[in-house]
């Protein structure tokens, strides 16, 4: 009768021990991101004060094989967002990199997209964009590349994705004043809401990117 008791009381206190140490390392959760959670600089100064229920704007664009592309198009999936220009040879090149990364760790998902936008649509056309898409291996169904109208792409960074502060839109190069180039990531989630941001040209960032789609996943 001892030796069951002993048993008994080893398993009580052996059991919890061991599901600390072997429970997942990511068991947290992310939270939402509403307009209030950033730094005002960075949102447009009517939605400053919003603090629940921020969704990213519809839109109608079109991808790199000339196709009519829409937010319906990827509706209830999870969005990795960046704004980019083709013929740009600073960071873009090194968020793309990260970006293949991240097309490969969710090659087999379905439910995870890629989404780059041009700030450069005047130049980037759905012909220069396939052929950005070819150079880095973009895969089909996978990974889209969007230009459209410029004041719609550019309304969705800063009244949707919140992507810079608007004093940096002011200093950016030869493309004039009015122009968007920034190393940030946006993780959106199914529901088409805010769920992280990430320095695009960090592998450590891009491997907590990588970790924080797989938290989304399992809610």
């Amino acid at each position: 009768m001892k030796k069951v008791l002993f048993i008994f009381l080893l398993l009580i206190v052996c059991i919890p021990i061991a599901y600390y140490f072997n429970a997942p390392s990511n068991a947290r959760e992310l939270s939402i991101i509403n307009p209030i959670d950033l730094n005002p600089e960075m949102v447009d100064a009517e939605l400053r004060n919003k603090g629940r229920d921020h969704f990213i704007s519809d839109f109608d664009l079109i991808n790199q094989d000339s196709l009519a592309f829409s937010s319906s198009s990827v509706s209830k999936k999870i969005w990795v967002v960046e704004y980019f220009f083709a013929s740009c040879k600073g960071i873009c090149p090194i968020m793309n990199e990260q970006m293949k990364r991240i097309q490969s760790a969710f090659l087999t998902d379905t439910n995870v997209v890629i989404l780059s936008f041009t700030v450069d649509p005047e130049h980037d056309t759905p012909k220069v964009l396939k052929a950005y898409a070819n150079a880095h291996g973009a895969e089909d169904g996978k990974w889209f590349f969007l230009t459209g109208a410029k004041a719609s792409i550019y309304e969705l960074a800063r009244k949707s994705f919140f992507l810079l502060k608007p004093a940096e839109a002011k200093n950016q190069g030869d493309v004039g004043s009015d122009f968007i180039h920034t190393n940030n990531f946006v993780l959106i989630d199914e529901n088409k809401q805010i769920r992280g941001y990430y320095d695009g040209t960090n592998r450590n960032e891009v491997d907590e990117l990588i970790d924080d789609i797989d938290i989304l996943q399992k809610e």
